[in-house]
């Protein structure tokens, strides 16, 4: 299928992660241009495809003035944006079952990092986005946000508000012609995901802890149908679909890439 992004122009925040990588190679591969955000510096080299079409800058998330500065770079260097792509996720380090092994305290941080730094470049973005008809918003949520997960209740929680979240903007987006969907991975091998399982062993006595590869492999025979890892690449095909004009009708939407964990009528 040919997805017609040739010479479109991308801004994808949280280009480090295993899922912003793959998110930013498969639009180069689609003929993009791609603005790539990150806290920590990256490295061109990272991503060999078309470096010429490539472009990196450093910000921060939980700063509203580093996602304007965001999409005020692709309107300086690129005159203007066609789809912004949010990929982070991070959770709170720590193990739920039940919640009360938490603290308040570890909340507000996952929270930011989750919701606000969605809220700070969907604010950047919209601008741009209402301009024409087309452009799209697309927001990496997580089965976590639609099942009331107890592995980290904060971004179980910050999931689901980025999910209401994203169909706010979609109704907003909708008199312009603009787009905005969610993307929910299931068990992806990433090191947000080796972090719960890091998390999950902290408090089992040796003989009772397991590698990342079991657990893995032992949770997701358990809780998808499929019982297969998602891959990133998997993320990444669904992020440009949607930022297509095969897409052209959908909007408001969580797409599920989680072999059947979530399943709605």
């Amino acid at each position: 299928m040919n997805l017609e992004l040739e010479q479109q122009r991308v801004l994808v925040v949280g280009a480090a992660g295993t899922i912003g990588k793959a998110v930013t190679q498969a639009f180069l591969q689609e003929g993009c241009s791609v603005i790539l955000l990150d806290k920590d510096p990256l490295k061109s080299e990272d991503f060999p495809h078309a470096p010429e079409r490539l472009h990196t800058i450093q910000g921060d998330v939980r700063r509203a003035e580093d996602m304007n500065q965001a999409v005020a770079y692709g309107k300086h260097h690129l005159g203007g944006l066609d789809h912004a792509i949010y990929t982070v996720g991070a959770g709170s380090g720590k193990y739920g079952f039940p919640f009360w092994n938490l603290s308040p305290s570890d909340w507000p941080s996952v929270l930011e990092i989750n919701l606000m730094g969605a809220v700070h470049l969907a604010h950047a973005f919209a601008p741009e986005a209402i301009q024409q008809a087309g452009r799209t918003l697309c927001l990496m949520s997580s089965v976590a946000g639609q099942i009331g997960s107890q592995t980290d209740p904060p971004y179980s929680a910050a999931k689901a508000a980025l999910i209401n979240f994203m169909q706010c903007i979609a109704k907003d987006f909708a008199p312009h012609g603009a787009r905005a969907n969610a993307i929910a991975p299931g068990m992806v091998v990433s090191e947000l995901n080796r972090s719960v399982w890091a998390s999950s062993q902290s408090g089992l006595n040796p003989e009772e802890q397991t590698t990342y590869a079991q657990w893995g492999d032992d949770k997701v025979k358990r809780v998808s149908p499929m019982g297969q890892w998602q891959r990133p690449e998997d993320c990444a095909s669904m992020a440009t679909y949607l930022a297509s004009h095969h897409a052209r009708h959908m909007t408001g939407q969580v797409l599920n890439i989680d072999g059947g964990q979530v399943m709605h009528a």
